[in-house]
């Protein structure tokens, strides 16, 4: 089918009146799908249950060094779980501490403590007459959340296919002392998909801001997350990088097991410059008496080593990858060519992009809720949910059967088509 542009008016609402009857017909199916986030699958959730048995009855709970876990104490976390989590940061083990079972809770926490006790000395936040916050978009929407709950003001930075748009990064952060951060989630970001080049996080890392407390908040939640075994995106590791170009500390790096193991009962860890961990210490040692180490040791007993992990994340691969590839064979065959929406198509993470034309975006998410399919909020990719050309949706593809999802992205694909048609006839009244 030639490109909707070049169909005349009458073309163009005879097409319309067929997708009306598809759509008609996906509304008389009472489907419920939900693909609003990207919530890992029973069957991701199944492949981990050996986490159950990894600690049995009357097993010994002490670590190499003695530790008991059960007991009190070990604010920055058991060393064999900062070994596996420095593994899997690229880091080493003496830049890593260890937290709960959220890597967001960290970050919400990061920018709580700068805003009430300021960064390795600074200013406090609050105390200042403005702060504000770089936001690569489209990005993640609870980056945003956090940083709009804080009353900080977020300036929009737009994504490029090697990462954010860097000319306008270097220049805002050296021009502007009240810009105090950039959220980054640099490998197969949410929700394009797009990691980092090398000559991005070099010149991150090379960055020159005016705000001594300015900090990058390196979201690493997809690190080892690849839907291929030989076709993998590779990132250099920011920490090294940083302390080469002689910025040490300005970068916080954070990661979890999310969705490696469980969601709800994985564990979080940040990396950083012995100088922003001896700050943070600070904080941690009145806040808790200790995270869950049990927990810790629970998954270094099943894991093992990096090694284990990886192995464990080929399982993961093999359940997302036919979910990927069929989004992207479904986007193809029913809207390729059509001229009405642009897709990403990623290695790894676990969102697909999607830019409808300008304008419809927040259409084409309600029309496929009436049908029965609930997708992430338009605009939910943007701060403050504004999406200034209504045009990005958020694919999650993790959750549904496979049967499921190739429903629900037929159905997407007809909202697409009926909602691009009434622009374009809209356009030429």
């Amino acid at each position: 089918m030639k490109p909707y542009v070049e169909m005349t008016k009458e073309e163009l609402q005879e097409l319309r009146k067929q997708l009306a009857a598809q759509y008609k017909s996906f509304q008389g199916k009472d489907l419920r799908l939900d693909m609003s986030r990207g919530k890992p699958s029973i069957e991701q959730l199944d492949i981990s249950m050996g986490l159950m048995e990894a600690l049995c009855g009357g097993e010994d709970l002490t670590c190499e060094d003695g530790t008991d876990c059960r007991n009190y104490g070990v604010l920055d976390g058991i060393k064999e779980a900062k070994e596996l989590l420095a593994d899997m940061m690229e880091v080493s083990p003496s830049q890593v501490i260890i937290y709960g079972n959220s890597s967001l809770n960290v970050m919400y926490d990061t920018v709580s403590r700068s805003m009430t006790h300021g960064v390795m000395g600074s200013t406090p936040w609050c105390k200042l007459d403005k702060v504000k916050f770089l936001c690569p978009v489209p990005g993640y929407d609870r980056h945003f959340s956090i940083t709009e709950y804080f009353g900080i003001e977020m300036i929009n930075v737009p994504m490029t296919p090697t990462g954010p748009d860097m000319d306008m990064v270097e220049e805002l952060v050296a021009q502007d002392d009240s810009i105090k951060g950039i959220w980054c989630v640099p490998k197969y970001s949410n929700p394009q998909g797009i990691s980092y080049s090398d000559e991005t996080v070099r010149r991150f890392a090379r960055l020159k801001p005016a705000a001594k407390d300015f900090r990058i908040y390196w979201d690493n939640a997809y690190t080892i997350h690849h839907l291929y075994d030989h076709d993998q995106d590779h990132l250099i590791e920011i920490l090294a990088e940083c302390k080469r170009a002689g910025n040490a500390d300005m970068v916080y790096k954070f990661a979890s097991t999310s969705k490696v193991s469980f969601p709800g009962s994985g564990i979080a860890s940040i990396a950083a410059s012995q100088n922003n961990l001896e700050d943070i210490m600070k904080q941690l040692k009145i806040q808790t008496i200790g995270h869950d180490k049990v927990n810790q040791l629970r998954h270094v007993r099943y894991f093992g080593d990096i090694h284990g992990m990886v192995e464990h994340m080929r399982k993961h691969a093999d359940i997302m990858r036919p979910k990927f590839e069929a989004v992207i064979e479904t986007l193809e065959r029913e809207l390729g060519g059509l001229g009405i929406g642009e897709w990403t198509a990623p290695k790894g993470g676990y969102f697909i992009s999607f830019d409808s034309m300008d304008g419809c975006a927040k259409s084409i998410v309600a029309g496929c809720k009436k049908a029965g399919l609930v997708m992430t909020g338009a605009g939910a990719t943007y701060p403050y949910g504004k999406d200034p050309h209504d045009s990005n949706i958020r694919i999650a593809p993790s959750y549904p059967p496979l049967s499921d999802l190739i429903l629900a992205m037929e159905l997407f694909a007809v909202c697409v088509k009926i909602v691009s048609i009434d622009k374009l006839l809209a356009g030429m009244k």
